[in-house]
C-alpha cells in the first residue's frame, strides 16, 4: 500500500475529485487546507507573507491504483502555470480499521 500526497491549488479540487471518483476501486481521501511556499516566493510590499494557500490530498492505495491516480492528478491539476502543486508517493507499512480491529499492509 501507498500514500500518495499531493498539494493542489484550491481552484482544482473539485475537478481532481470527480476525476479520482470515476477510477474504478478509488480507495477515497482526505482533504486538508493548509499553506506553503516553494522554491520561488512572492513577495508583498505590506505585510510580507510567502505563504500561498493549498490543498493537502491523502490517499492509501493499494499498488495496482497508484499510476492511475498519480496521472488523473497530474493531469487535471496542471496549468502550465507555477505553482500547480507536487505529488509525493510514500510506503504506507501496515493500516487498521478503528471500527473492526482489522489491520493489514493493504488496508485501502
Amino acid at each position: 500500500m501507498k500514500e500518495i500526497r499531493a498539494y493542489i491549488q484550491p481552484n482544482k479540487l473539485s475537478a481532481i475529485t470527480l476525476a479520482l471518483m470515476e477510477i474504478q476501486g478509488f480507495p477515497g481521501m482526505t482533504v486538508l487546507e493548509c499553506e506553503g511556499f516553494g522554491r520561488e516566493r512572492t513577495q508583498h510590499i505590506q505585510d510580507y507573507r510567502p505563504f500561498m494557500p493549498k490543498i493537502r490530498l491523502e490517499i492509501f492505495a493499494p499498488e495496482h491504483l497508484v499510476e492511475i491516480i498519480l496521472t488523473t492528478i497530474m493531469r487535471v491539476a496542471c496549468s502550465r502555470q507555477h505553482g500547480d502543486g507536487k505529488i509525493y508517493i510514500l510506503d504506507a507499512l501496515e493500516g487498521a480499521r478503528i471500527s473492526n480491529g482489522e489491520r493489514s499492509p493493504d488496508l485501502g
